[in-house]
């Protein structure tokens, strides 16, 4: 297969949707022989209902100061299917896409189940990175954590990020049962590091941590003089997760000459993650938050950069999102909202968000939603779903938005 018919199939595997659980995932890393060529390399893995992706770029950023040839695996990409595998910052070239691709698709035409888009994304980055023997590979997971695809390898440090309301029809209803899914990514002889969570979350991840007999962590503040690479509050406590889990990687913490504190510095000054307050224009700002707690941080950090100016948004939303609490949690910096279709098998018509924005005016498109916001004076918002902000990314960009729902 060629580059673009190797996609095609890859998207084509959407059709078997979403099936948690780790037997699929295991065999194809066994038969592909990548258990085998992961020996000796350390592994990040980073589990969370918001924020993960960010801590993953930043102990990426980190580890490429320091000299650390990495692999980055993260989802979903916003414009192009690359973003998802790096090495050493640098997307999975297209001939390489395509010939694991071909190879993969040979070796599991006839498996019953099939793998499913995640899978075959995960042993294709996996491939990719022992095949570039990268040091270090930080992985984001899908969804979750105990039965996600990511959780059939095995971790140096584990991190679990801020815990929140989302994908309750997969993890359950309540914040105890989210981070029981979340603690899943716990293993033996493993250290953990958590952020600052709620307390009943905090409760089963220790309790967890407990059991198996391993250090509990919580990341340290970071010097206030340090700059990071992307705005908001939030962030700097991310990029304590992300510093204290690579520190822990190399066995001294904090004193390993292979991570200096200039490194340290550095790789957060110079962390790069689009679609989370992406000042785009000096006037437009892209953020893919799509729950509650992510609009929340989003208006935390829109009032620290822009005070009490209000902005017009370009709203857009998935099934499953909270839709109402998302839209209310924005109006104190809302002065015009301009509804758009997501992109996507899940995307919300607009006629079902007007019913939680009776004033907002609907776009056929979000092209369409976005020539009216660019038509708008003052602040300008593209928010709701990471769909949507990559969409825009991609017509400011004028690349290809590649829609993917996993």
């Amino acid at each position: 297969m060629n580059f673009d018919e190797a996609i095609d199939w890859l998207f084509g595997t959407q059709l078997f949707g979403i099936k948690l659980g780790l037997e699929n995932m295991t065999r194809l890393l066994r038969e592909t022989g990548v258990f085998d060529d992961l020996s000796g390399r350390k592994i990040i893995h980073v589990a969370g209902t918001n924020g993960k992706g960010s801590v993953c770029a930043m102990a990426d950023s980190i580890l490429r100061e320091s000299g650390v040839k990495t692999g980055l695996f993260t989802s979903p990409h916003l414009i192009s299917f690359g973003e998802r595998i790096r090495v050493d910052g640098a997307p999975i070239p297209e001939a390489d896409t395509a010939t694991l691709l071909t190879e993969l698709r040979d070796q599991i035409q006839d498996w019953d189940p099939h793998p499913t888009f995640f899978e075959i994304t995960l042993a294709l980055a996996l491939r990719h990175f022992c095949d570039s023997d990268v040091e270090a590979i930080i992985l984001e997971t899908g969804m979750g954590g105990r039965l996600d695809a990511t959780n059939a390898l095995s971790a140096d440090v584990s991190v679990i990020t801020q815990i929140g309301l989302d994908h309750q029809q997969w993890l359950g209803e309540t914040i105890r049962e989210i981070a029981a899914e979340k603690a899943g990514i716990l293993k033996p002889e493993t250290p953990v590091v958590v952020a600052d969570v709620l307390p009943e979350a905090r409760d089963v991840i220790g309790r967890r941590a407990l059991e198996l007999g391993i250090p509990f962590i919580e990341a340290h503040p970071l010097p206030a003089e340090w700059p990071i690479g992307v705005p908001g509050a939030h962030m700097r406590e991310n990029a304590a997760l992300a510093v204290e889990a690579v520190c822990r990687i190399f066995d001294d913490p904090r004193k390993s000459p292979r991570i200096t504190r200039e490194a340290i510095r550095d790789g957060l000054a110079n962390v790069s993650w689009p679609g989370r307050f992406q000042k785009v224009e000096a006037d437009l700002i892209v953020d893919g938050a799509h729950n509650p707690d992510a609009v929340r941080a989003l208006v935390e950090t829109w009032r620290d950069q822009f005070g009490d100016e209000k902005a017009c948004v370009l709203f857009g939303s998935v099934e499953s999102k909270d839709v109402e609490s998302v839209l209310n949690l924005l109006a104190p910096i809302t002065a015009k909202t301009i509804l758009v279709p997501v992109s996507s098998q899940r995307g919300l018509p607009t006629s079902n968000l007007r019913k939680f924005a009776p004033d907002a005016i609907e776009a056929d498109s979000v092209a369409a939603g976005f020539d009216m916001l660019q038509q708008e004076n003052g602040l300008k918002l593209v928010t709701g779903s990471l769909f949507l902000a990559g969409e825009v990314l991609g017509i400011v960009g004028g690349e290809l938005f590649q829609v993917s729902e996993q």
